[in-house]
C-alpha cells in the first residue's frame, strides 16, 4: 500500500513538472509573439501614407544616437527611442548620424530615417532671384550681391573665366577666351542654396541656356554662316533694341539686312554698353567713342553679347521677319517706325 501510495505521489509530480513546462513554453512562445509583434510595431512608419506629414528637425552637431533618437520621439517620427538606438547598432550605424537639418515624413520608417542620417540628406534653404531679360552681367552680379547670394567682384571674375565653364558646357567651345559669359547667363526665375559659391549659381544659369540651345538652337541651320556666339550677339541688341515682343523679328531683320550691305548696324543700345549707362540721349562724342562695341564707328556685329537676351529675341534672330527694312526710330511709347530708305527715316523721325 505504503509503495502504491509514493507512486502515485511520484506520477503527481511528474505530471506538475510537466503542466509547469508547458506553462513556461506558452508563456516563452507567447512572449516572443509579443515581443516581436512589439518591435515590428515600433519598426513601422508613424503614418499611413495619405495621413502622413512632413516634419523639420534640426540636429545638433555632436548628438548622440541616443539623443537624435529623442529628438525624432518628441516629433512623432518613431514610437521609441530605445528599439531606434537598438536598430542603429544592429545596423552598424551608431555614432555615424549626420547633424544637420532634415525634412522628414511620418510615413518613413525608422530604418528610412536611419538612411537618411546616415547619408547626411540634410535640407537646404533656398534663396529664389530673377534676372529679368536684357540685364548685362554687372547688373546681374549687383542684384545677386544684394540678394546675399554672391560677391559681386568674384562674380563677375568667375564670369571672365570662361575656359573653365568651356569643360562642363560644350556649347562654350566657339566662345572666345577673351570673352565673358555675357549673354549666357540665362535670364529667369531660380532658387539657389543658401551658401552656393558664384560658381553653383553660374553654373545654374548656363544649365538654363543649355536647354534653351538644345531646345531651339543646336540643330538649327543659321544665316550668314553666324556661330552661336554671333547668334546671341544679335539677340541682345535684339533685347536691348526692342520693347514689344512683335516688332523683335522686324529688328532683327533690319539687323540682318544691314550686314548684309555692310552697312553699319548704328545700334545706340551697343554704345550704352560700352558708356556703362543707359543714357536716353546720346551725344556725337558718345557715337565717337572708341570700342569694339561701338556699333556706329565699326561694322557688323561686336564681339560678343551686351546682354542677356530672352528666349523671344534668340528665337528673333534664328527667325528675323522677311522685310527689306534698314531703319527704325522710336515711337515714344515703345513701339518703333521702319523705314527702307534713309529720307523716309528723316521723315519718321522729324514726325517724332
Amino acid at each position: 500500500m505504503e509503495t502504491m501510495k509514493k507512486s502515485d505521489e511520484k506520477m503527481k509530480k511528474h505530471s506538475w513538472i510537466k503542466g509547469f513546462i508547458v506553462i513556461l513554453i506558452i508563456l516563452f512562445v507567447a512572449s516572443y509573439f509579443a515581443g516581436k509583434a512589439y518591435i515590428e510595431k515600433q519598426l513601422k512608419p508613424m503614418a499611413q501614407r495619405e495621413s502622413a506629414k512632413e516634419v523639420t528637425i534640426n540636429i545638433p552637431k555632436g548628438s548622440t544616437t541616443s539623443s537624435i533618437g529623442n529628438i525624432l520621439e518628441e516629433n512623432n517620427l518613431i514610437r521609441n527611442s530605445l528599439v531606434f538606438r537598438v536598430v542603429a547598432k544592429l545596423e552598424k550605424v551608431d555614432g555615424l548620424l549626420k547633424a544637420g537639418k532634415y525634412n522628414l515624413n511620418t510615413n518613413m520608417t525608422p530604418k528610412e530615417i536611419l538612411n537618411i542620417l546616415v547619408k547626411g540628406k540634410v535640407t537646404r534653404d533656398t534663396i529664389t532671384f530673377t534676372i529679368p531679360e536684357g540685364y548685362e552681367i554687372k547688373q546681374i552680379a549687383q542684384r545677386l550681391d544684394k540678394k546675399g547670394l554672391v560677391n559681386k567682384e568674384k562674380f563677375l571674375k568667375e564670369t571672365e573665366n570662361i575656359s573653365k565653364f568651356k569643360k562642363r558646357f560644350k556649347f562654350l567651345e566657339d566662345i572666345s577666351d577673351d570673352l565673358s559669359l555675357e549673354g549666357f547667363l540665362f535670364p529667369n526665375t531660380y532658387e539657389a542654396y543658401k551658401g552656393a559659391d558664384e560658381e553653383e549659381i553660374i553654373e545654374k544659369m548656363l544649365n538654363e541656356f543649355e536647354n534653351v540651345y538644345n531646345k531651339h538652337i543646336k540643330d538649327k541651320e543659321l544665316k550668314y554662316d553666324f556661330n552661336l556666339n554671333k547668334l546671341i550677339t544679335l539677340a541682345s541688341i535684339v533685347e536691348r533694341e526692342a520693347m514689344i515682343d512683335k516688332e523683335r523679328d522686324l529688328v532683327a531683320a533690319v539687323f540682318y539686312n544691314r550686314i548684309k550691305i555692310r552697312k553699319p548696324l548704328e545700334s545706340c543700345a551697343t554704345v550704352q554698353y560700352v558708356l556703362g549707362e543707359r543714357k536716353e540721349n546720346l551725344t556725337y562724342d558718345d557715337l565717337e567713342i572708341e570700342s569694339k562695341f561701338n556699333t556706329y564707328k565699326y561694322k557688323g556685329l561686336p564681339p560678343g553679347p551686351i546682354a542677356s537676351p530672352g528666349l523671344k529675341s534668340i528665337l528673333a534672330a534664328l527667325n528675323p521677319a522677311d522685310v527689306d527694312y534698314l531703319y527704325f526710330v522710336s515711337n515714344g511709347d515703345g513701339s518703333h517706325t521702319f523705314s527702307t530708305n534713309y529720307s523716309d527715316h528723316l521723315r519718321a523721325k522729324n514726325n517724332n
